[in-house]
């Protein structure tokens, strides 16, 4: 069983949506004896960002990146995402990878009924951590949305969110916000 584990905080060992995102990990490692793990640091080793010549593939190197990209994410039966909530969204570096694997014809299709995803039946963790409460549908998130409808779009559907929110609204709260997340991945 493959697994596609993705951080993007900036913050490093004091990031909790990489502390959450290992614990996933960690978690179907007890569960799967047979796990093998692609990690990606988008934070540590950025993808470039999508460029006119990228997209009409006139960078030889950035276009054998993105096919590596699209093959890593194709490939996987898991994708574990750690994403903090940077401004309302998503880090600039995961939304470069999220440009690197829509890709029509490899990971969605246009049809005459609209937009088929490709990339097969897969599970994606979210390991998201916000330093205020927003809840599951607030006006003003555009991290977890946005995620769900990057994967839907390209056919995975199974979508599940581990979230530790009100992070950066003192100690105690952080503290609870963390064990209940912890909490939720040890019932993986």
């Amino acid at each position: 069983m493959k697994v596609l584990h993705i951080d993007s905080s900036i913050l490093g060992a004091a990031s909790v949506s990489r502390q959450l995102s290992q614990a996933i990990v960690d978690q179907l490692q007890t569960k799967h004896a047979d796990l093998a793990v692609d990690y990606l640091d988008l934070a540590a080793q950025p993808i470039p960002h999508l460029t006119g010549a990228i997209l009409m593939g006139q960078d030889a190197e950035q276009a054998a990146l993105g096919e590596k990209i699209i093959q890593q994410y194709l490939d996987a039966d898991i994708v574990v995402v750690g994403a903090a909530m940077y401004n309302f969204g998503l880090t600039s570096t995961l939304k470069a990878w999220i440009d690197r694997i829509s890709v029509a014809g490899k990971t969605f299709k246009y049809t005459e009924n609209g937009p088929v995803g490709l990339a097969g039946e897969k599970k994606v963790y979210i390991a998201s951590s916000r330093g205020g409460v927003y809840g599951e549908n607030s006006p003003v998130d555009f991290q977890e949305g946005f995620l769900k409808t990057v994967f839907n779009f390209t056919g995975v559907n199974d979508v599940e969110i581990i979230r530790a929110e009100g992070v950066n609204m003192g100690p105690e709260l952080k503290d609870q916000a963390i064990s209940s997340a912890l909490t939720q991945v040890q019932a993986l």
